[in-house]
């Protein structure tokens, strides 16, 4: 792979997402949160009216999805984090984003893509591949108080049920499961702090890179 581009892969609520923006920084690379495609689909199909168990009607809407349609606020919310996991599962959504997350892992210099399949299915030939995990139990109450300040009432005990719910579809749809690619770097941030996290990441990810570029200077 010609541009450095960064993996980061996990289930929801992992600190991936902060992880990925905190690399982007760092190292002045974009960074795409794939994940904001599958809400935005599921978003859209939703008020479209359509039924989220057709492939080929969320696959079509899927192929039209643009950039400016991923700043609409409602894409942030728990809804559309459980849309996203349904939509997710049908290849004709995944084959029609392909090519978005293509373009976008293809810019000069590199980018950051955060997701749940980029070092397994989208970017297989990343030069650095993290895979950011914490227990269903942090996870839950990260996204718990992310809501809570969002203004979204939610108990604890529902969220949690949600977000093992979304594990067990995102890790077991036949399309791009969800699942750590051999060769990417385990991040466990149960016990760790954001700070602490994304200093560990850009440690992974910038020794990731020496190796890339003595790669390169060899051949």
């Amino acid at each position: 792979m010609n541009a450095f581009v960064i993996a980061v892969d996990g289930p929801a609520a992992s600190g991936k997402g902060t992880i990925a923006t905190r690399l982007g920084a760092v190292l002045g690379l974009p960074v795409l949160d794939t994940g904001l495609l599958y809400r935005a689909v599921g978003v859209l199909a939703q008020r479209a009216g359509l039924d989220l168990d057709d492939p080929r009607a969320v696959g079509a809407i899927a192929a039209t999805l643009t950039a400016g349609q991923l700043e609409d606020p409602a894409l942030r919310t728990r809804a559309a984090g459980e849309l996203a996991s349904r939509v997710a599962i049908h290849h004709p959504v995944r084959a029609a984003l392909l090519d978005f997350q293509h373009a976008f892992a293809g810019r000069p210099g590199g980018a950051v893509l955060d997701g749940r399949d980029i070092g397994t299915v989208i970017c297989p030939d990343a030069p650095a591949k993290l895979y950011v995990t914490a227990t269903p139990e942090v996870r839950a109450e990260r996204r718990w108080k992310q809501l809570e300040g969002q203004g979204e009432a939610a108990s604890y005990e529902d969220v949690l049920a949600d977000i093992r719910k979304r594990d067990a579809r995102d890790g077991g749809r036949a399309a791009a499961p969800m699942t750590q690619a051999p060769d990417a770097q385990l991040l466990d941030t149960t016990d760790l702090t954001i700070e602490a996290a994304a200093d560990a990441a850009r440690r992974i990810v910038e020794a990731a890179r020496v190796r890339w570029e003595a790669a390169k200077a060899a051949d």
